[in-house]
């Protein structure tokens, strides 16, 4: 397989000249392979080689040119191979969101304000200038929503944990639970990056690039927003999050966007459901698919489940379930 990655590499970028390096890199848990190419002749480039298993990897390229021409930044595009399923793209470099997590929160806090001011892009822009025959993932609904939940319950609780089956549909059955995925349902929607953490935003020439955005469907953007303020890949203090949400909130409203008075309540409620997503994706990919690396992001996020369980005072049962499995 390289040394066909590398002919055609060749031959699509003669001037690159033949002595090309290609390094394989590891990231996140998709069907899809990632390389760094070194060219002494030329720019570096990522190769994706991705397979057949998400439909939303044949739309990456599409939806790039997309938010490009809204104004999101986002790598550059040099080559498309649908037919053998290779994209080659802009190289921004490694260094992303999460390469800063260790320093000091002086240091991060423009990192993240940048962050911000890209998604606020993304949120900005209304659905009707999406094309018509540009591919979006399904949107986010009641059924979703509820999925997500599942996903949850069968993969963390009840695969990782060996929670009880009678403890799991009790707590899949709970008013509650179902209450939130109705109330999300009935917000507002624009487009949301779906996967919003620390270690898909890359850091090019100052300014931060969004990448792993094949995922975007119409949403809220209550759900993006908690992604980041409790990515389970970096803690934020309870004092940082509160700026960032302060900060997110304050820039909506001067670019003109919705924003209720029960906004921070929505994005309580989006918090658990990407926290539930997040912990069933861990569960899944950690013992399913047998890539034990993600099962170490489980207590940081199921941490963070518990706090928000607790600030919403309505999930007794699962607040108790929660309980006993940190302990």
């Amino acid at each position: 397989m390289s040394t066909f990655l590398l002919e055609r590499t060749r031959a699509l970028f003669p001037e690159a000249g033949a002595r090309i390096e290609m390094e394989p890199l590891l990231k996140g848990g998709s069907d899809r392979a990632f390389y760094r190419l070194r060219m002494p002749e030329g720019p570096c480039m990522i190769l994706v080689k991705y397979g057949a298993q998400f439909q939303e990897n044949r739309h990456y390229v599409r939806i790039a040119q997309f938010l490009h021409d809204i104004e999101v930044r986002v790598p550059s595009i040099y080559h498309h191979d649908e037919a053998e399923g290779l994209i080659w793209m802009e190289d921004l470099g490694a260094d992303d969101l999460y390469s800063h997590r260790d320093e000091g929160w002086d240091q991060r806090r423009s990192l993240y304000t940048r962050t911000l001011d890209q998604l606020l892009i993304l949120h900005g822009k209304d659905l009707s200038l999406v094309p018509d025959d540009l591919h979006l993932e399904n949107e986010f609904t009641e059924e979703m929503y509820r999925w997500e939940q599942g996903y949850f319950l069968s993969h963390c609780l009840g695969t990782h944990f060996q929670v009880e089956a009678e403890e799991i549909e009790k707590l899949r059955g709970s008013p509650a639970l179902q209450a939130a995925a109705r109330r999300l349902a009935r917000q507002p929607r624009t487009l949301v990056h779906r996967d919003f953490q620390s270690q898909n935003v890359i850091f090019f020439e100052g300014d931060a690039h969004l990448i792993d955005f094949q995922g975007v469907r119409p949403g809220i953007p209550h759900y993006d927003l908690a992604s980041l303020l409790f990515d389970p890949y970096v803690s934020l203090a309870e004092a940082e999050r509160r700026e960032l949400f302060e900060y997110y909130t304050a820039a909506a409203i001067d670019a003109g966007h919705h924003v209720s008075n029960a906004f921070e309540e929505i994005f309580t409620l989006a918090a658990l459901q990407r926290l539930m997503q997040a912990l069933g994706a861990y569960g899944f990919l950690g013992h399913v698919r047998q890539r034990e690396d993600f099962l170490a992001h489980i207590p940081v996020a199921l941490a963070s489940l518990r706090e928000v369980v607790q600030k919403l005072g309505n999930l007794p049962e699962l607040a108790t379930t929660l309980d006993r499995l940190a302990e």
